[in-house]
């Protein structure tokens, strides 16, 4: 094809720092050593993706769920039926593979060790999809997010190792950017997912502008539109979920970096509020509960340790809003804030942090907190629209108290690969809350909508040195659940809990996921609990069992629960 003149440009177009550079800085750290060992993984034909290892071989499949083997052919893509598992197997497993961030680690390893096997199998994967998924057909078209993924990972590619492309590569790659390019611009989600999918999609737009202004106006005034749309005022991101609020922030702020100053100053203030949002939802631990749902997926480097994705994301944010107190450890800045803003990062010092109990009064989340105890608990509707990643969690807690895990959230295991577990897990009984006559919160519709969302009102909040105190209700299908809670600093939680509603009788359930026997230790009930097997995913795609408790009392409404929860020195 004929590339327009202004899209052939030089990499060091592209508002970063200069790779050869973060990667001299890099090479004697344990990251460099992990991430050349996994690059030999990665040419051996496997890749670690989600909570699998797969091994997409020699000859990939690019069209193929590798857990089901169910594979697609090449219709046009809007033909594609990726969200029926029976039929197009889980398109999340196909997806994440064909997001091709696997080949960025590669670029990456040929930087710090000049393997040049690292840059032939980038070369050979390329040609293969290319090869393997014409234009516009078959399933990796189908989400103009994950075309958006692609054309990031390719652009990084490009960016780190496009001086060592073969000329004829490098021409291929650039015309498939270009036609990426064009895809996103005409396909962008304003009405199918005008959330984190339309935010990723204006990022890579703009991205590429970096090689053709053809995209980059169009795709910066799209984020700019979506922060207005898509951030409170207290910063949090409008799914309701910590995990895509980390997503959201990582693509905030990678635009911002790229924009310099055409961000502009309230950008740059809603986007550091995002930060301080983050900062209290890891609490001292500095790891990320998940509430809401958890896809599995990262915005840049989807490997390592996934509870410290968020320190990452927060060290990056430390440096570029001046904020020590968010870098943990230098450790934190190596597999994102030096390829972003330069080896120079790395000569920041940590500050000591400073926690404090607030209440975000747009999403509703609570944070309390007293020395290294860590509570969280979401008080706040369901998000937007059919509130797709949201789960029926109102007035859940999640504890934590120095690197122990107490009560935990169930996490998320799926999203189309099976009706019965995806409303499990997102369901009332996977959550540290109540269930009224086995029914949940809202009644879900499809993988990613809900209906019948309750209404939730915080009631009081108050915070001091001795304690914190929140009253707070959900009311749906008739039903009020009010709970209060009080943090009796530092080692006492005291919950009530009062269920009103409709005459008759009712079966109302108090669901409690400690984290372990010694967890489960710390709770007192004024009723005897019964033990049920539970579950939880930590990450997408794996699941482990559990044990649940669960109170349970049948009766006239009102019916109340006393609980304790004793935190163990």
């Amino acid at each position: 094809m004929l590339l327009p003149p202004s899209f052939n440009g030089s990499p060091d177009t592209i508002a970063l720092p200069h790779p050869e550079e973060v990667a001299a800085a890099l090479r004697d750290t344990a990251f460099a050593g992990e991430l050349v060992r996994l690059a030999s993984e990665i040419r051996g034909g496997r890749v670690p993706l989600l909570g699998l290892d797969a091994e997409p071989g020699s000859d990939i499949r690019w069209r193929r769920d590798f857990v089901s083997g169910k594979e697609t052919g090449l219709d046009y893509f809007r033909l594609i039926p990726y969200l029926d598992a029976t039929r197009a197997g889980d398109h999340k497993n196909i997806w994440e593979l064909n997001r091709h961030q696997h080949l960025v680690v590669l670029a990456q390893a040929f930087l710090f060790d000049g393997n040049v096997a690292n840059l032939k199998e980038i070369y050979r994967q390329i040609e293969s999809w290319e090869d393997a998924n014409k234009f516009q057909r078959g399933i990796n078209w189908a989400s103009t997010l994950e075309v958006s993924f692609r054309a990031l990972s390719w652009l990084w590619i490009y960016f780190l190792v496009g001086s060592e492309m073969p000329p004829g590569f490098r021409s291929r790659l650039l015309e498939s950017l270009y036609r990426h390019g064009k895809h996103i611009e005409n396909n962008l989600s304003f009405y199918f997912s005008p959330n984190t999918h339309l935010l990723g999609e204006a990022v890579a737009l703009h991205a590429l502008g970096f090689l053709s202004s053809d995209f980059r106006v169009l795709g910066a005034q799209v984020v700019a539109e979506q922060m207005d749309k898509q951030v409170r005022e207290d910063g949090s991101h409008f799914e309701q979920s910590t995990y895509y609020h980390v997503y959201a922030l990582d693509m905030f702020l990678f635009h911002a970096i790229l924009a310099g100053d055409d961000a502009g100053p309230s950008y740059r203030a809603k986007l550091e509020r995002m930060a301080e949002f983050l900062q209290a939802v890891q609490g001292p631990q500095r790891t990320l509960p998940l509430l809401g749902d958890d896809d599995g997926g990262r915005f840049f480097h989807p490997y390592g340790i996934r509870e410290n994705f968020g320190r990452a994301t927060l060290a990056t944010c430390g440096v570029y809003f001046n904020r020590p107190e968010w870098i943990g450890a230098t450790d934190d800045l190596y597999e994102q804030a030096a390829w972003w803003l330069g080896p120079g990062v790395l000569t920041t010092s940590p500050a000591a942090p400073h926690h404090r109990s607030q209440l975000f009064a747009d999403s509703g989340l609570a944070a309390m907190t007293a020395g290294d105890t860590h509570i969280i608990v979401d008080a706040g509707q369901f998000g937007p629209w059919g509130s797709g990643h949201s789960h029926s969690d109102t007035l859940s807690i999640v504890v934590r108290r120095g690197d122990r895990e107490m009560l935990v959230d169930a996490g998320t295991y799926t999203y189309v690969g099976d009706e019965k577990w995806r409303n499990w897990f997102r369901g009332s009984a996977a959550h540290n809350t109540i269930r009224i006559d086995g029914k949940d919160q809202a009644t879900p519709a499809g993988p990613f909508r809900w209906t019948d969302q309750p209404t939730p009102r915080v009631h009081a909040w108050g915070s001091n040195e001795a304690e914190d105190y929140l009253d707070a209700e959900c009311s749906y299908a008739g039903f009020t659940h009010r709970r209060r809670i009080r943090f009796s600093k530092p080692d006492m939680i005291y919950v009530v809990d009062e269920i009103t509603g409709p005459a008759g009788t009712h079966e109302v359930e108090q669901w409690w996921h400690p984290a372990s026997v010694e967890a489960e230790r710390c709770l007192i009930f004024d009723h005897a609990p019964d033990r049920v097997e539970a579950w939880r995913s930590t990450v997408f795609g794996a699941k482990e069992p559990i044990t649940a408790l669960c109170v349970s009392k049948t009766g006239e409404l009102p019916i109340t629960f006393e609980t304790q929860i004793r935190l163990i020195p």
